[in-house]
């Protein structure tokens, strides 16, 4: 433990006031939900889409979803993956063998639209610019072509409101987390400015992924490391906010309300 006398600007959450720290609170909880919940919707949009099982999610998956399988169409690489489940077997196989024969307009006409219009088209009717819009013909054969991951528009829409997104949650959890009395000063630096380096290589491996495969490994160690920063600002935060006794450093100057 370093001895360093703290900032004249430091304040602990002792000396902060009971509604700032219900605010942080509040907002830490709301925060780790969501991000809870991100990390379930990175479970659920990419398991099974290199056509394993469905209930697992692997680095092959994230390759599939960013550089495409190279074999089958998107179409075939979601209905063998994470949409398996969504039609029942014989319908599923009337699908693949339609879009494996080339897609002709006449069979989609008389089989396949109406399965997509059954089963499909309350998420895929083009009304959510996140998911691919299955309504129509010419917009169904785009994904029957060959899989090459998603398209460079779309991870760039993606990325920047990524990019966005992630860097605004960490400077609010950063901001609570410069409370924390935590020694030495550079450790907790670091832990503040890590989750902004994982978020320019998280985002960077995407494009990556593409040229080079073995970077979903840094892709994947990137959002390790932004959750385990992310937790550990959080945890931190909460557990000096409201048990821990305030550092003899704190209660020992002579300003502040410990």
């Amino acid at each position: 433990m370093s001895e360093l006398p703290v900032h004249r600007h430091y304040l602990h959450y002792s000396e902060l006031p009971y509604s700032r720290r219900v605010l942080y609170t509040s907002a830490l909880l709301v925060l780790g939900v969501g991000y809870l919940f991100a990390l379930l919707n990175v479970y659920f949009t990419y398991a099974g889409r290199a056509g394993g099982n469905p209930q697992m999610l692997t680095a092959e998956d994230l390759i599939v979803a960013y550089s495409g399988s190279g074999k089958g169409s998107r179409l075939e690489g979601a209905l063998r993956g994470p949409m398996s489940t969504m039609l029942p077997a014989d319908d599923l196989n009337i699908v693949l063998s339609w879009a494996a024969e080339g897609g002709a307009h006449p069979a989609y006409d008389n089989t396949v639209r109406p399965l997509l219009d059954k089963y499909c088209m309350a998420c895929h009717d083009g009304s959510n610019p996140h998911l691919p819009n299955l309504n129509g013909y010419d917009n169904l054969k785009k994904v029957t072509e060959k899989d090459t991951g998603a398209a460079i528009p779309t991870l760039v829409r993606v990325s920047h409101i990524h990019l966005f997104g992630m860097t605004f949650i960490f400077f609010l959890v950063g901001l609570m987390f410069s409370h924390a009395y935590v020694r030495p000063v550079w450790f907790k630096c670091a832990i503040v400015a890590l989750p902004f380096t994982c978020i320019m290589v998280d985002v960077a491996s995407w494009y990556l992924i593409k040229i080079f495969h073995p970077f979903v490994f840094v892709e994947i160690g990137a959002g390790g490391l932004m959750a385990a920063c992310f937790a550990l600002m959080c945890l931190v935060a909460l557990y000096q906010m409201w048990f821990g006794a305030a550092p003899l450093a704190v209660s020992g100057r002579d300003s502040g309300d410990v």
